[in-house]
């Protein structure tokens, strides 16, 4: 084996373990959340199928503005991640990834969603300073209020409203309900992760529905949260006057809602990770595929 090949390969390692950390440290794996939401919202703006060229750039919008909303969390909140145990071994705080490293590739990502933006069309990229406002401001609202699920909720529902003003190049009032469904269900499943933190919320002084209101409190309003965005969703189905294969994919979505708040209690948070990640994984994609097939199958065909 040539000494070469040897340098090659681990050049590769190493690029590949870098990239893996990169990933660790967005949490792409929650990239579930909010994609399948986006393509949702570009069937029902194009009518069915997007145009390849669209689906592509949305997708690419769609992971830059994730990423460089995660690495400027992960900067912004890093000495509080670096004092919280349950975020002190995250890439940034452990010092695995350099805090100059993570601002080079929050800026990429920045500029891949800009111009992903600009390739979609005009309004995209006018609004895409707004976006990443929100994005921007989202890591210092719990540090002055327990409002913050709310503001993440906003920063997510740019998802279907984005998608939709990427297909039609407009932003419309019919996607809005939609967009209220994604700030719901966000800022309920928000709320039942901010469990976790609620002592050192309360050491270190930030703010969460959980630590203003209690655990019981906080588990009531996820349920309610989650009411709102189930209402919202039905209420877009009759908007776009989506058929049986919505309303299948709505009924659902309901079962796993009630599963999920089934899984967390007062006195026993141990199912909490599996509430938060693979319910709402469950209930994005399920949203997005009931969704496509009708299109697909009936409302397209009509």
């Amino acid at each position: 084996m040539s000494l070469g090949y040897i340098k090659t390969r681990s050049m590769i390692n190493r690029i590949t373990e870098k990239i893996v950390l990169y990933l660790r440290m967005i949490r792409f794996s929650h990239s579930i959340f909010a994609l399948p939401f986006a393509f949702t919202g570009a069937i029902i703006a194009a009518g069915g199928i997007p145009s390849l060229r669209q689906i592509v750039w949305i997708t690419v919008a769609m992971v830059g503005a994730r990423s460089s909303a995660m690495g400027l969390n992960r900067i912004i909140d890093r000495k509080i991640d670096k004092a919280n145990p349950r975020t002190s071994n995250r890439e940034l705080p452990a010092g695995v990834i350099t805090l100059s490293e993570t601002t080079l590739f929050t800026i990429v990502s920045l500029i891949v969603f800009i111009f992903a933006a600009y390739m979609l069309n005009p309004l995209c990229l006018k609004l895409s300073p707004i976006a990443i406002a929100v994005l921007f401001i989202y890591s210092y609202t719990k540090r002055v209020t327990w409002a913050y699920h709310f503001i993440l909720g906003m920063a997510l529902s740019a998802a279907p409203l984005g998608a939709w003003i990427a297909i039609r190049g407009t932003l419309d009032v019919e996607i809005i309900p939609m967009g209220i469904a994604i700030v719901f269900w966000l800022a309920g499943f928000d709320t039942l992760y901010a469990l976790q933190d609620i002592e050192f919320d309360k050491s270190y002084g930030l703010y969460s529905i959980p630590k203003r209101f209690g655990i019981k409190k906080a588990l009531i309003l996820s349920r309610l949260f989650h009411f709102i965005t189930f209402l919202m969703l039905v209420f877009s189905g009759f908007l776009f006057k989506l058929g049986v294969f919505y309303w299948l994919g709505m009924m659902v979505v309901a079962g796993m809602f009630i599963y999920e708040h089934s899984l967390v209690k007062e006195n026993d948070l141990s199912k909490l990770d599996m509430a938060f990640f693979n319910m709402n994984g469950y209930i994005s994609m399920a949203v997005f595929i009931f969704t496509l097939l009708d299109y697909l199958f009936l409302t397209h065909a009509l």
